[in-house]
């Protein structure tokens, strides 16, 4: 069972990540959150002093290819259906995103 957050709880949280919530959200946010810290509560629970550590859930090791030059795609054809390229430079031209 997990223990209730009070409104305030709630309310901190929700300033720290910049948050306005109504009250309903509130209420609703903290029965959520308490569901969630009740589970993690659940899991730490569990011993798992007799497992081993793990650093990838996959057996292979290594995971990665090696680092080998290799044929690119050319440049034509990697420009080929970009909306607005800059053939003449080879460049995609994007959107602004930063002021």
């Amino acid at each position: 069972m997990s223990v209730p957050l009070s409104p305030e709880e709630v309310a901190r949280v929700a300033a720290l990540a910049h948050l306005d919530l109504t009250d309903d959200e509130v209420v609703l946010f903290g029965r959520q959150l308490a569901d969630i810290l009740g589970y993690v509560a659940e899991i730490q629970a569990v011993d798992t002093s007799g497992v081993l550590p793990t650093a990838h859930v996959l057996d292979r090791v290594p995971l990665d290819r090696a680092d080998e030059p290799r044929p690119t795609l050319p440049r034509e054809e990697a420009l080929a259906n970009a909306p607005e390229a800059a053939q003449a430079s080879g460049l995609f031209k994007v959107p602004r995103v930063i002021g």
